[in-house]
């Protein structure tokens, strides 16, 4: 029999339209069945609710997959099947990501308890670290759409237009939950005492300000800078967690690039050199040389890759960036 408090989390995630936090506790409920050994019980009610998934997941793509009215300008949606998995991460900051993956999963147990859950989240760090796919990989692994907030939509030159925008983007927060994505942060997150703000901007941030404050939404906001040095600093405490990604180190680099090309690679690859000569290149860029390197055996017929055609791709890659003087993320 279910516990009292699995009933009372089940009632009132009903009577609050927490369809996910619903689907949770009732997740919660089977597998207390299943450790009473009430085994058919159990399985009973892990069907109904994988029946119950898929319905919920056939009904809800129109509506969210296709926002209407002005969010159709503001917001772009998109159902990711990233997962952590499909990441390479240090130790400290995949532990983080867990650790927010959990506390949403059992969010309804934190929530019983007069606590909340991790869902504000800042991510900084150089362009290309995953940030993004950070973003994604928590919608994916949450079952959650990604909405990312449409920059251009939002900023206007009317004065008191982009602030009624951002409350718009904020009312949605609370009607469809969702992980809702302000990428290029700094844009609206800048400090406010700096030489050149201009007044529409500043009124923007103390918008923000008041919005993620106000938030009391089931879902997660996330905003995401390469510039944390350009934020308000009244920003950072009102996220409930700041992330910080860094560019990849040695090891990272050679995972990455077995995991790109290990199907298409010679044999006899040493991937540790490669990794030596592609220090400084972000995630995004490793990637990208990699996927180029089989675009040029594809185009020139070749069933593999040769080390020194992977290597001569990231050489290329670090010569264009120390011409343009730029520090590479990834």
């Amino acid at each position: 029999m279910a516990s009292a408090e699995h009933l009372k989390a089940l009632l009132r995630s009903h009577l609050e339209g927490d369809d996910d936090r619903f689907i949770s506790v009732a997740m919660q409920v089977a597998a207390h069945e299943a450790r009473l050994g009430h085994g058919k019980l159990a399985t009973d009610l892990r069907d109904i609710i994988d029946q119950a998934k898929e319905r919920r997941d056939a009904n809800s793509l129109v509506p969210i997959g296709r926002p209407r009215g002005e969010l159709a300008n503001l917001l772009e949606a998109s159902y990711p099947k990233a997962r952590l998995g499909d990441m390479i991460l240090g130790e400290t900051l995949a532990d983080r990501i867990k650790r927010v993956i959990r506390e949403q999963r059992h969010a309804g147990r934190i929530l019983d308890h007069g606590l909340s859950p991790r869902r504000k989240l800042l991510f900084v760090g150089p362009p290309g670290t995953g940030k993004t796919l950070t973003a994604s990989v928590l919608a994916g692994e949450l079952g959650l759409p990604l909405l990312q907030v449409r920059l251009d939509g939002l900023i206007t030159r009317f004065m008191g237009e982009t602030a009624a925008k951002l409350r718009q983007i904020f009312d949605a927060t609370d009607q469809t939950r969702g992980v809702y994505f302000f990428d290029e942060f700094d844009a609206i997150g800048s400090e406010r005492a700096t030489a050149n703000d201009m007044g529409e901007i500043r009124r923007v941030l103390n918008s923000f300000l008041q919005m993620i404050e106000q938030d009391r939404s089931h879902s997660m906001v996330m905003a995401a800078t390469n510039h944390p040095g350009m934020l308000d600093r009244a920003l950072f405490r009102r996220f409930d967690d700041i992330l910080h990604f860094e560019l990849p180190d040695e090891s990272q680099i050679a995972e990455l690039l077995k995991m790109r090309l290990a199907g298409t690679a010679q044999q006899s690859v040493a991937w540790s050199d490669l990794a030596s000569r592609a220090v400084g290149l972000s995630y995004a860029e490793v990637a990208r040389a990699a996927d180029d390197v089989i675009k040029d055996a594809l185009v020139s017929g070749r069933a593999r890759v040769r080390e020194e055609e992977i290597g001569a791709m990231l050489d290329e890659l670090k010569a264009t960036g120390e011409r343009f003087g730029e520090r590479r993320g990834s």
